[in-house]
């Protein structure tokens, strides 16, 4: 890799051609972990089933010309009839390459593909902060994040569709 400051200078991933489209994960880190356990050692007594909440959030940021940051946000919340047990809140990124792209694939590189990569990884560090907590480790189950995309876009085409024309 060039040292010239552009983290994506090599992205090429063909044959020494630079004309076909490519993407690619170049690295994915932890931005941020909170983990709060707010009524221990209470907490580990309480015999009540818990409800546990998971809210999943994906951004996308442009970084420098062909390098974006990808960001899948997971919070979980385990709430008991006595109170709030645990709180994950974990934002897990990941710059991105993409060169020779149109629009279309590029979207649904950063909103679909990438979290769908970056998740395994996300998932491993929810069930470690969870377990450190000192509660069960949380398993989350899969997610069709190309799934969810198709149904988004599917949503938002409705929503402009229903939409009154602006007036003239």
């Amino acid at each position: 890799m060039a040292d010239d400051g552009n983290i994506i200078s090599d992205l090429n991933l063909g044959n020494g051609e630079d004309t076909g489209p490519s993407a690619g994960i170049i690295t994915q880190y932890v931005k941020d972990l909170s983990v709060e356990n707010p009524n221990s050692p209470q907490s580990f007594q309480w015999q009540d089933q818990p409800q546990v909440d998971i809210q999943f959030n994906i951004g996308a940021r442009p970084i420098d010309g062909e390098v974006h940051e990808v960001e899948l946000k997971i919070t979980c919340t385990s709430k008991a009839e006595a109170g709030t047990a645990y709180v994950v809140d974990l934002s897990y990124c990941a710059l991105v390459g993409m060169r020779n792209l149109d629009e279309g694939q590029a979207h649904a590189f950063l909103f679909a593909e990438a979290p769908r990569i970056l998740f395994p990884f996300a998932r491993r560090v929810v069930s470690d902060a969870v377990r450190d907590a000192g509660f069960a480790p949380l398993m989350l189950e899969p997610i069709d994040f190309n799934g969810l995309y198709v149904q988004q876009l599917q949503a938002q085409q409705q929503a402009a569709e229903t939409q009154p024309a602006g007036n003239a």
